[in-house]
């Protein structure tokens, strides 16, 4: 079951992208601004909007560790900001001004990378924030872009409808038309899978375009062998163009908004449709999965952002072995158990674990009897009805 939980309608134009981190919602907007939400309530930080470009921003991306936020725009710059206090550390000026369609953090934060409507690709150094490599793509606007999980390479998408593979060095690995109407997005799970066989890793990508299809795909990447890219199946659920795609936290959910009005999940591993959501009212432009908590968001040129929450049993949006689900819940931080408070409809008792310096070793040893006598909490409303804890540990 998928409920919707919030409308987020504060931006005066088309929604052109959303992001999350592990504590945090960004959305960006062709009224040139990006907005910066708490997931705790969905509370906009008092910093927000950020306003530095001068036309509209077509792309926003946390990095990995959350403390830095990049956007980019038609005025030909990507701005990275400080995603505590909302200042702007630097921008990054494309090669011939180009307007700047897509940006992406690396895995580690080394690299920042954004593609542009003349085909470029500029290779950034997050921590001088100087230009490091940079190419082009052999034909089209550079529109999309996603890192495998180990940084060892990136895919980039164009609007001739071509695939291309980098190193982190702007060497160009391998090519493929994938769509022939152009493409609109790719990502790639962040979960690598191996064939077991031969010891190689494969990681799933996904990609969509102007002829109303998804495609993944897995990628094959070896020192031996170089490259691969495999088709494996088209996903046809969408009546119109797709213009946004995403995995959820471990590869088997995607997420894409269309043309037709429509967000569709897919079970990845069947390309089953698991929910076919209506809400907006125009063009779904863009989609995104929360990475510790389950959670969606859509956006649209309706102008506004509206936040799903997966009703599934574990509360990561994709840990489907127990065992994954337990090592994943036991590194989080206090303010990862607010988040997850926060998106169960439990708010009122985030303060309560704050106070009680709650992390996700101590969430998953409480109990019944703990959470009466220690927090006094004598029920919490969870549909498995065993406690906190039984949440973290039914599958």
């Amino acid at each position: 079951m998928v409920t919707l939980i919030r409308t987020l309608a504060d931006h005066s134009d088309d929604v052109s992208c959303c992001a999350f981190s592990s504590s945090c919602l960004a959305t960006c907007s062709l009224d040139k601004t990006i907005r910066v939400y708490s997931l705790n309530d969905f509370t906009e930080f008092p910093y927000s909007p950020l306003r530095g470009h001068t036309y509209a921003v077509h792309c926003c991306c946390f990095s990995p560790s959350g403390h830095a936020l990049a956007s980019c725009s038609t005025d030909g710059t990507t701005v990275v900001w400080d995603a505590h206090d909302g200042r702007a550390l630097a921008v990054l000026e494309q090669p011939r001004s180009s307007p700047v369609r897509v940006c992406r953090f690396s895995p580690e934060s080394t690299y920042l990378v954004s593609g542009a409507a003349d085909g470029s690709v500029v290779l950034w150094n997050v921590q001088s924030l100087k230009l490091y490599r940079s190419g082009n793509v052999k034909d089209g606007s550079l529109v999309a872009c996603a890192f495998s999980p180990n940084g060892s390479f990136f895919v980039t998408g164009s609007s001739s409808g071509d695939l291309t593979v980098w190193d982190n060095k702007m060497r160009c690995l391998y090519n493929e038309k994938a769509h022939d109407l152009g493409i609109t997005c790719c990502d790639i799970s962040s979960q690598p899978v191996s064939d077991g066989e031969h010891g190689f890793v494969y990681f799933q990508m996904a990609s969509c375009g102007q002829d109303n299809q998804i495609r993944l795909w897995h990628v094959l990447f070896a020192d031996v062998l170089g490259v691969e890219l495999k088709y494996k199946c088209t996903l046809s659920g969408h009546s119109a163009p797709v213009l946004a795609c995403a995995f959820s936290y471990d590869g088997q959910m995607l997420v894409s908004g269309s043309v037709d009005k429509c967000v569709i999940i897919y079970d990845t591993s069947t390309g089953n449709i698991l929910h076919n959501l209506s809400q907006h009212t125009r063009y779904v432009t863009t989609c995104a999965f929360a990475p510790h908590s389950p959670l969606i968001a859509t956006g649209s040129m309706d102008k506004t952002v509206n936040i799903w929450r997966l009703d599934h049993k574990q509360p990561c949006a994709g840990n489907t072995a127990e065992n994954e689900s337990k090592v994943a819940v036991e590194d989080w931080s206090e303010d990862d158990v607010s988040v997850w408070l926060g998106a169960q409809g439990l708010a009122d008792f985030v303060g309560l674990f704050k106070r009680n310096n709650i992390d996700g070793k101590e969430l998953l040893n409480l109990t019944k009897e703990s959470l009466a006598n220690e927090l006094k909490i004598d029920w919490v409303p969870l549909s498995c009805g065993k406690g906190l804890s039984a949440a973290f540990a039914s599958t």
